[in-house]
């Protein structure tokens, strides 16, 4: 049985093949421009592949609320010629088959779920931190929509004593996004993250901040594991600082086993950067059984 995955990004879209195990047959990636650039392309490539349904982890904010008027849309994305543009709507009129449709960041949280990091676990999250930081959330065997969905990257986080740095984020100078994504550590340290790898201080920085994003999950949400990927992680020496960030702002609060056992409780994605793709199948395989 063979199902599609749709992972539309706000500069790339990935398309893929894959089947019910996880399996990717196929995938290539084309530029998000437009509406009326991307969309017939990515129609015709799935409509030669035979696909039973079609997934999609799409960039937003989205509306994932089946009740309502525009379920299905992109909505206020700052990618302004899809801004309330009928997404799963256009793609289930030109493919005629069932489209499962989440945020990007979902789909890697289920991704992960279904067959990486996660699977063993009833309960997670899923920090990417890239281009922006977004947060997935996996609970009671399905991901977590509510009035709208997480947008927990822009949770508001305390500034470190002797960061000066504005932020990158428009809308609000102190949130996680601001200060920890990949633009956040370029514009404040005048390099990309991948030329700063020796430079100890913007490590310390950067644990420090996402660490307390994670206490927040942690408090709030209390999820099995935690996920780290996107781009910024692959700087492998954050982990441990993270976990002892971590450690260091519970102070001893919580007492779970999953937090004395903390370097296989804050892990790195385990799908080769699959995660978000495998997701998307994973959608499409649940849109296909209702």
């Amino acid at each position: 049985m063979l199902f599609g995955a749709l992972e539309a990004g706000g500069t790339k879209m990935v398309l893929a093949i894959g089947n019910e195990h996880g399996e990717i047959i196929e995938q290539k990636s084309i530029p998000t421009t437009t509406p009326a650039e991307t969309i017939p392309i990515i129609v015709d490539y799935f409509k030669a592949k035979g696909i039973e349904a079609l997934g999609v982890g799409s960039f937003g904010p989205v509306d994932l609320d089946r009740n309502s008027r525009t379920y299905g849309y992109i909505t206020s994305t700052p990618k302004l010629s899809w801004i309330d543009y009928d997404i799963v709507g256009n793609l289930k009129k030109e493919l005629n088959i069932p489209v499962g449709f989440d945020t990007d960041v979902n789909a890697s949280a289920l991704g992960e779920a279904t067959w990486g990091s996660t699977k063993d676990v009833p309960s997670s999250v899923y920090i990417t931190v890239g281009t922006g930081v977004g947060v997935g959330v996996y609970q009671n065997s399905s991901t977590l929509h509510g009035m709208l969905h997480p947008e927990a990257g822009h949770i508001l986080v305390a500034k470190h004593p002797d960061d000066n740095f504005e932020g990158v984020c428009p809308y609000h100078p102190n949130c996680l996004e601001s200060l920890a994504s990949g633009p956040a550590i370029e514009k404040r340290w005048g390099k990309k993250a991948i030329e700063l790898s020796n430079r100890d201080e913007v490590w310390e920085l950067e644990a420090y901040y996402l660490a307390q994003g994670i206490v927040n999950f942690i408090l709030t949400l209390s999820p099995h594991r935690i996920v780290l990927g996107g781009g910024v992680m692959h700087q492998a020496q954050l982990f441990p600082l993270i976990r002892n960030q971590v450690s260091q702002l519970l102070n001893g609060y919580i007492q779970t086993q999953q937090i004395k056992d903390i370097d296989n409780y804050i892990v790195p994605a385990a799908l080769a950067g699959d995660q978000g793709v495998m997701g998307c199948i994973q959608l499409a395989k649940l849109e296909w059984g209702k």
